[in-house]
Parts: structure tokens; sequence; C-alpha cells
């Protein structure tokens, strides 16, 4: 009896130890900066936080007095994938996949830092494949469609596509409005094949541990994400964590107060 009792209450702290990992980032994050130790790969910066400051001091100083104070520098985490799927030549492609663990969305050039749209909301709603199917037919004909032109678009009778519109509309992928089906994103894109260009060189940096920006998302979601996204033939190889770095320049006010911008290293660009 004390035995099954003990076994009992092994099992109940492995799933809740399981769902504290999953379900809470902040917990989740602060283990992780005391497991984690050395070196990490970043992206290899392209701007310095002098050449972006001269770059756009109009725009960062309103007059003299405004001032810049010491810039700082802190690593955005991301998930390098290296994957393989078939295109729709039947050919199967091989390709890496840059995913941002900060807000759930894919790069799609790291020249230009292009990146994706609705996915993140896709994480948020624990999206599966059916769900997918639904919102990559309607990204594909412009964002909406009826339902019968949805139906036939998935080539599927009334009765079998009716749970997946419910399912799509309860988790807020999509609204119905004046009889039709829509995207219930701003500017989405998501019609995107699983491959990022990039054109930089990952370096090794050691440095402290408070310098990481917390993830929001873990590897297992976006993962798990991934593949109800890309379909049965996409497959991940392999995972790696990498980080981004991003430099936060300060400007001191003259009231005192402090205006902090957050500035893409790869790209140059300001991030929001």
């Amino acid at each position: 009896m004390r035995r099954n009792v003990i076994i009992f209450a092994l099992v109940l702290l492995g799933a809740g130890s399981w769902w504290m990992w999953e379900n809470q980032p902040d917990i989740r994050n602060t283990i992780e900066q005391y497991v984690e130790n050395g070196d990490f790969l970043t992206l290899e910066a392209r701007y310095t936080p002098k050449q972006l400051m001269e770059n756009h001091r109009k725009d960062l100083l309103a007059d003299g007095q405004h001032s810049f104070q010491d810039p700082a520098i802190k690593y955005y985490p991301y998930l390098l994938l290296d994957v393989k799927y078939v295109q729709s030549d039947k050919k199967t492609r091989e390709s890496k996949v840059l995913w941002c663990l900060t807000d759930g969305e894919m790069v799609l050039d790291t020249e230009n830092w292009e990146t994706t749209h609705g996915f993140e909301d896709a994480i948020n709603a624990e999206a599966d494949r059916n769900d997918f199917k639904v919102i990559q037919a309607l990204a594909k004909n412009g964002g909406s469609l009826t339902r019968e032109q949805l139906q036939n678009e998935l080539r599927l009778e009334p009765e079998a596509i009716a749970p997946w519109i419910k399912s799509a509309l309860t988790k807020h992928l999509i609204v119905q409005n004046d009889g039709e089906l829509q995207l219930h994103f701003q500017n989405p894109k998501i019609q995107v094949q699983p491959q990022t260009k990039i054109k930089q060189n990952f370096v090794s940096r050691s440095t402290y541990q408070s310098s990481r920006v917390a993830k929001k998302y873990s590897a297992s979601q976006v993962e798990k994400m991934a593949q109800a996204a890309f379909g049965p033939t996409f497959s991940i190889r392999e995972t790696k964590e990498v980080y981004l770095p991003v430099y936060w320049i300060s400007v001191q006010n003259p009231d005192g107060t402090t205006l902090t911008t957050y500035w893409n290293a790869i790209s140059g660009q300001r991030m929001e």
C-alpha cells in the first residue's frame, strides 16, 4: 500500500514538473539560467551601436538637450531547425529554419529580417493540422472564402469540414463575417516554405546569463506547431538554440526620463 502511494506521488510530481516546464516560461527560464553555462552561438553582428547611433542621430536626438546613454547589448533566443520536406514538385528539400522564441514567428531572410506573421497566434491557440489546412486554404485565396468555396478547396464533404471550421473559429484563428470565413490576422504571412535564407555566420560568445532575454515559447511548442503547419512530409532532423544580438540604445530626455529603443544588430533595423 505504501509503495503504491509513493509511486502515485512520483507520478503526480513528474506530471506537475512537466506542466510547469511547458506552461510557466518565467520559472523555466530561471532554471535554465542556472543550468546553462559556457559559450553560446549568435549571429555575427553587421552593425555596431556607434554606427546605428550615428546613422539615426537626427531621429533619436530631437535637439542638444537630449543625449545618448551607454548602449547595452542583449541576446534574443531563436531556435535553429535542420529540416527536410517535400516540395510541390515532389522533390525532397533540406533547409535551415530560424524561429524566434520571443515572438513565435519564423525568419524568412536574415539579410532584411523579413518574418512571417500569424504563427504566434497559432502557437497560442495550439493549432493542429486541420486548423492549418483551413487557415492555409484561406491564405491561398486572399484571406476569405465562403463555406462552400472552402469545402471545394479542401475537397471535403460538409459533415467532414464542419468540425474543422468550428475548431478554427473557437480558437479565433478565423472569423465569420457576412457569410464568409476570414483569417483573423492582420496582414497574415503564413503561406511560406519552411526555410530561412541565412547569409550571416554564427559565432561563439561567452557572456553573463543576464544578457540573454527570456524565452516566451519553448522549443517543443515551436516544433509541434511547425509539424502541424508544414504537413506529414516535414521532419526535424536537429535543433539548436542560437541568439540574435540586439542593441538597447537609450536617450536621456531633458526632464530626466529615458527613452530606450531596440535595434537588430544584423539588419540595422529598429525593432518594436
